[in-house]
């Protein structure tokens, strides 16, 4: 039962930065058109020569 006083804050500790790193991950527009490069790629104006 003494495992548990030590458990729950390393729980919340580790709960508290998976939050930080999600609204971080967010602020930084990591979540913004995810599958655009995806479907991009099967477009026929996908360029497929670089450009001179």
């Amino acid at each position: 039962m003494n495992i548990l006083t030590f458990l729950i804050p390393v729980s919340l500790f580790l709960a508290g930065i998976g939050l930080v790193a999600f609204f971080w991950a967010i602020r930084h527009r990591q979540f913004d058109d995810p599958q655009g490069s995806a479907e991009r790629i099967l477009m026929k104006d996908w360029d497929d020569h670089p450009k001179p």
